[in-house]
């Protein structure tokens, strides 16, 4: 099973941008279905962007669409989310969860649809 590490989170203000990494090891020679989640203190975990094994098509929450972008360098077995112009309320714990399993359809909204996830990493912006 793969195992994932995200990195990057951190402190900053809002307007300002991050960028979150999320690396494979393990039984990476498939390329897996990517998605990144947050979760608020006090709220459940929410849905942010997904990735196909492909890098070629995504999917976004609303809340998210045109600030953040998710991208993956299969030679680096990092799926990658860069945040922009970052809000109070994209504070959370973001996690990234992989499937192997192809095909990116509304499904991939659905934690569950991740059998392996990270550990994730904190972001705190600041207003």
């Amino acid at each position: 099973q793969v195992q994932l590490v995200e990195s990057g989170g951190g402190l900053v203000q809002a307007g300002e941008s991050l960028r979150l990494s999320c690396e494979a090891s393990g039984p990476t020679r498939q390329t897996y279905t990517t998605g990144w989640f947050r979760q608020a203190p006090g709220k459940g975990q929410e849905f942010v962007a997904a990735l196909s094994g492909s890098g070629r098509r995504t999917l976004y929450a609303d809340t998210v669409e045109g600030r953040f972008a998710i991208s993956r360098d299969n030679a680096k077995n990092t799926v990658y989310l860069q945040m922009n112009s970052l809000k109070p309320e994209d504070t959370g714990h973001y996690y990234c969860g992989a499937t192997a399993v192809s095909g990116l359809t509304d499904s991939a909204r659905s934690p569950q649809r991740y059998p392996c996830w990270g550990q994730g990493t904190q972001v705190t912006v600041s207003s």
